[in-house]
């Protein structure tokens, strides 16, 4: 996948994650991951179409994600990831990719987004076979990890 359309991704996250915990996210080493591999314990699934198609995946822990939903529901203390926890991390999912389709839309490329899939669980395992896909790992310090998989190709 061309690095402009990678980029927008990783400005997008970047910017949003600043917006809804005010903390700045740093990139950390973006790597090409090997199918199948293991993931985080929570992961939102977005469909991609358009110029590119394919999927993107928020993943984190479940304590990074409880981390999170606390911090965009104004600091609120979650000790379980309830329906609204999964709602906040689905929502900033969405938040991210709609950044994403925005900002490539303004560079000439079009894209359309589905809704947000959550799955929770224990050792999760991701099968994309017909396309690389690219980790773009995030720190927001304080342990809260996440990446951004985006398993896509242009169409």
């Amino acid at each position: 996948m061309k690095v402009e359309y990678i980029n927008p991704f990783i400005e997008a996250s970047q910017s949003v994650l600043k917006q809804m915990t005010g903390v700045e996210a740093k990139l950390k080493k973006v790597f090409l991951k090997t199918s199948p591999y293991d993931s985080d314990s929570v992961v939102c699934i977005l469909g991609v179409t358009g110029k590119i198609r394919g999927q993107v995946l928020l993943s984190m822990s479940h304590e990074s994600a409880l981390k999170v939903a606390s911090t965009m529901m104004g600091g609120i203390e979650l000790t379980a990831l309830d329906d609204v926890a999964k709602s906040a991390v689905a929502e900033l999912s969405n938040m991210i990719l709609g950044n994403t389709a925005t900002i490539l839309y303004n560079r000439g490329i079009k894209i359309e987004i589905t809704p947000p899939s959550i799955v929770v669980g224990e050792k999760i395992q991701i099968s994309l076979e017909k396309v690389k896909t690219i980790c773009i790992p995030l720190s927001l310090g304080d342990g809260v990890e996440l990446s951004i998989d985006v398993a896509a190709e242009e169409s």
